[in-house]
């Protein structure tokens, strides 16, 4: 099996396998991991948990195990390696050793642990707490380690919770290509004890054109690296050659041409500082350049890119313990491809596309394996034309985050809102979607988000595996609170797996249409379907043919589904229509259709004067059973009496309507408070409720202060 298919699930390890005919979701890893609560410990277990702010919620699979003092967790080793990386976490303040032990003897090397680079705060962002509680460490062992071997990891005074140990056989260190310059016969010093900065700089202006070499060893850098162009910078291997900045090149533009591989830089990163580049690569390398075989950790974030970095590769690249994003494209990327990279525990999101100043365009994140983005999203995409997410693999996002989040959320201006076409392909999303403390309710595992201004882009969204969503597996919101409609939205094939509470979460004004979409395990109702604000509009879903498993609708739109809580018993004496988005043929001034279902008998909806006949609809969200309707005027007494002659129509689909009660007329008078009832015939089942109104003898233009529909004659 490669181990590109696996990732942590609470029972061990989940084998992510693509749909036939499909390439399978996430990197190829050179590296097996191992949860620690599938393995031997004598310590305690922790989780699983989703709540923000726990250990057990940034930890992969939402659990972990904690051990104290002589307390160990053993790992039985699954290929064969002769290393070994460990995500744990120790309290606030704290640090010290872990004893390795291989078959039951103590190695002479031990693994240091640290709280230095964990429990990060930003209070700037509205909804943080206290979050990035885990880190990396990792160890060569010293001797190679079969399958079946064992492994442990024992504390000497600290306690350590243990989330995941990712086993490596590290390959030996390369040889120096010929005609390299290295940096050491520029004065750098591999022992990581002089500054090496200025040797840096002197060969990479030796070299253009050329390759510089980094020996194996530990390399310090006190400031960054600029003016690099057309220049290949070469390590001897991600584990052997190391560089110890928190800032490598920092740079507005660049010819292009560069090409940095093989080799580990990590910063010393404790805090996020947005106005500090503590990046890798801030800025440009311009165009035709490239990246991979890197090791990147400890640093704010990865690549934050800016200016021309057209046809940019980025590419079997590690990124771990950033505290922002791993890796941003920031507007004016063309052509860019981001793929087969491994991503763990970054602060913000993990891989981004953010389209401030110029369109990212032509651009795609591809094959990325994405474990633990613990405070936004695991692939956003902010805008940008003709743009592809495709075969990646997430798992475990937090608090303000889903796996993946389409949206038109600008953060500053000039922004380019999505457009052109927008494919999202063959991604599995493991246990992603996080309940958002802002809005108070969750994030789908997959959004679609209006935020700012209306998506209008065609987003094409085919061959998903949703497993263990929290709350839900797709949602479409205008996370802003104006209503922007979601719009050209297809799903088609999807396999959706024990989703908490709905498969479909739809909070937008817009349209959708789902196609070969499959669930089980569905903990609440299939589809949440309540556009905000309330009368914004409606959500249509097509039924394109071939789904299962979710035709249910959420009951309530005045309630949240929980994960797991079934749909409720709906309330035989309930106002149906009361929330509902409602539209009409016109409105008078501030007299709009949804002031007929806000519950205020006070407000109205008034048609267009002198143009009967005119009509009013309301969406009940889905097809209900409908005996009586209640017609309200204001009551009071300055409304005099009056009679308005009524249609009562219904569809099912809104767009064919059936007479449900001929053509009558009401009377409306405050001394009798202002109603009037209209019973419907036994059976009616609709869900477009439309009112058609051709006369009003108080004047000339349909009105209602609320209409209420009930399940009940």
């Amino acid at each position: 099996m490669p181990v590109a298919l696996v990732v942590a699930l609470s029972a061990g390890l989940l084998t992510a396998t693509a749909p036939t005919a499909h390439a399978a979701a996430g990197a190829t890893l050179p590296f097996t991991s191992v949860e620690a609560e599938s393995a031997t410990t004598t310590g305690s277990k922790i989780g699983p948990d989703h709540t923000q702010g726990t250990l057990a919620s940034e930890a992969s699979g939402r659990q972990a195990v904690r051990i104290a003092s002589g307390q160990r967790v053993e790992f039985t080793v699954p290929s064969a390696a002769n290393a070994v990386n460990l995500a744990y976490s120790v309290p606030d303040g704290q640090s010290g050793t872990l004893d390795v032990y291989v078959n039951g003897t103590r190695i002479s090397r031990t693994l240091p642990v640290t709280s230095k680079y964990s429990y990060v705060d930003t209070p700037w962002i509205p909804g943080a707490k206290t979050h990035h509680f885990y880190d990396n460490a990792r160890l060569v062992l010293g001797q190679n380690v079969q399958p079946g071997d064992k492994v442990a990891f024992q504390s000497t005074g600290t306690q350590v919770t243990l989330d995941v140990a990712d086993f490596e056989q590290v390959a030996a260190a390369a040889a120096q290509p010929a005609g390299s310059v290295s940096v050491v016969s520029k004065g750098a010093d591999p022992s990581g004890n002089g500054d090496s900065t200025q040797a840096f700089r002197d060969a990479i202006a030796s070299a253009q054109g050329g390759v510089v070499w980094i020996p194996p060893g530990d390399y310090r850098l006190t400031s960054s690296l600029s003016g690099v162009q057309n220049v290949t910078l070469q390590g001897a291997g991600s584990w052997h050659s190391v560089v110890h900045t928190s800032r490598f090149i920092d740079q507005s533009s660049s010819s292009g041409s560069v090409h940095i591989k093989n080799f580990a830089v990590v910063g010393e990163v404790t805090e996020r500082v947005d106005s500090n580049p503590d990046n890798f690569v801030n800025g440009s390398l311009g165009p035709n350049s490239s990246v991979s075989g890197m090791w990147l950790q400890h640093l704010k974030v990865g690549l934050w890119l800016l200016g021309n970095n057209d046809n940019l590769v980025v590419e079997n690249n590690r990124f771990l313990d950033m505290t922002a994003d791993g890796l941003n494209l920031n507007g004016n990327a063309r052509g860019v491809r981001v793929r087969n990279n491994f991503l763990r525990n970054q602060g913000d999101d993990a891989l981004a596309m953010w389209s401030l100043y110029a369109p990212d365009t032509d651009s795609s994140f591809e094959n990325n394996t994405i474990s633990q983005p613990n405070l936004a999203n695991g692939i956003a995409i902010y805008g940008g034309t003709d743009i592809a997410v495709r075969n990646n693999l997430i798992s475990d996002t937090n608090a303000l985050g889903s796996g993946i989040a389409i949206s038109n959320q600008k953060f500053l201006d000039p922004f380019h809102p999505l457009a052109g076409t927008i494919t999202v392909d063959g991604n599995t999303l493991v246990r992603t979607g996080a309940m958002n403390p802002n809005w108070n309710h969750p994030m789908g595992a997959l959004r679609v988000d209006s935020y700012d201004s209306a998506i209008n882009a065609t987003v094409n969204i085919t061959n998903t595996t949703v497993i263990d969503s929290p709350y839900s597996a797709f949602e479409f919101v205008s996370g802003g609170g104006q209503g922007y409609p979601v719009r050209n939205v297809t799903v088609d094939g999807a396999t959706v797996r024990n989703a908490g509470t709905v498969v479909v979460q739809a909070e937008a004004q817009g349209a959708a249409t789902f196609r070969n979409v499959t669930a089980t395990g569905v903990g609440a109702a299939g589809i949440y379907n309540c556009p905000y604000p309330a009368n914004s509009g409606v959500f249509s879903l097509t039924d394109g043919g071939g789904n299962s498993g979710w035709n249910s609708t959420w009951a309530d739109c005045s309630t949240w589904p929980q994960p797991g809580q079934g749909n409720p018993d709906p309330d035989p004496t309930r106002n149906l229509a009361k929330g509902r988005p409602a539209t009409a043929t016109g409105s008078q001034d501030v007299y709009t259709p949804g002031k007929a279902v806000d519950g205020d008998a006070h407000s109205y909806w008034e048609s267009t004067n002198n143009a009967f006949p005119q009509s009013w609809t309301v969406d009940l969200g889905s097809t209900q059973a409908v005996r009586r309707l209640v017609l309200k005027l204001p009551p009071s007494s300055a409304w005099g009496a009056r009679t308005q002659t009524i249609t009562v129509l219904g569809s099912t689909d809104g767009s064919a309507y059936a007479t449900v009660v001929g053509s009558a007329g009401y009377r409306f008078d405050p001394a009798t408070g202002n109603t009037a009832t209209i019973s419907l015939p036994g059976g009616t089942s609709l869900r477009y409720l439309r009112l058609s109104v051709s006369a009003n003898t108080g004047w000339p233009a349909g009105q209602f202060s609320e209409v209420e529909a009930y399940p009940t004659s």
